[in-house]
């Protein structure tokens, strides 16, 4: 069971990410948050450090406020927990800019994931997250071919009115029961650095996640995020 201060935080967390509390916003106080949740100031205090820790708010002597400069952004599984309560993956004020959608034979470590021929074909997937000015995430989709018949979106750059989890899941029957995610630190290469607006060379969180249920794999993803941005994320053992 998740501790009452994680707990808090959590909440605060996905209220920020959903765009419920909005930049420069004022949070309760300690002793206000300690008597909505029912617990001690200690335990409130502590959700605080977690949320002032990962970027999420500033305190200052007159309180602590939503932080106005984007300093995280949401995990693969924040954005699956976020489809699930509001239809997207994107939080208010995100943006997605798609550029390119196609049916390609993919590299070989692409084809092994999906256990398939190497000369088949798979759906590519390519955008930039955004949010205001600043650069979140360039990332990549892998989605089986069989999908593209199903939902024509998967190979249209422009935005759709519904996600396109939304879309496999309701045109399949299928579900997403399984996640697992990988990250590790490197440099941008040209390509990476140009979409992030950093420079070549520069650290990165790189990260691939795959999303499945017992029929086997609906997403394989990759990104990279720029190392000015924090993520992080609750498990159970």
């Amino acid at each position: 069971m998740t501790t009452p201060n994680l707990r808090i935080a959590e909440h605060y967390r996905q209220a920020i990410r959903d765009g419920q509390l909005a930049p420069g916003e004022r949070l309760p106080t300690v002793r206000e948050l300690a008597e909505e949740h029912g617990v001690a100031t200690a335990t409130a205090r502590a959700a605080m450090g977690w949320l002032r820790t990962e970027g999420w708010i500033v305190t200052t002597q007159r309180g602590s406020f939503v932080a106005r400069d984007v300093a995280n952004t949401a995990t693969p599984a924040d954005r699956l927990s976020r489809v699930r309560r509001t239809g997207t993956i994107l939080g208010t004020g995100e943006t997605r800019r798609v550029t390119s959608a196609a049916l390609l034979v993919p590299p070989l470590y692409v084809a092994e994931v999906f256990d398939q021929d190497p000369a088949s074909q798979v759906v590519r997937r390519e955008y930039v997250l955004g949010s205001g000015q600043q650069r979140l995430a360039l990332a990549v989709d892998w989605y089986p071919r069989e999908l593209a018949d199903l939902v024509p979106d998967l190979l249209r750059t422009a935005h759709s009115s519904d996600d396109l989890l939304t879309q496999i899941e309701r045109a399949t029957g299928r579900t997403v029961a399984y996640g697992r995610d990988a990250m590790h630190g490197r440099d941008a290469d040209q390509r990476e650095a140009s979409a992030l607006g950093i420079r070549p060379g520069d650290s990165i969180l790189a990260g691939t996640h795959e999303w499945s249920d017992d029929q086997g794999i609906i997403l394989y993803g990759e990104w990279c995020l720029p190392a000015r941005l924090t993520i992080g994320y609750e498990y159970r053992l």
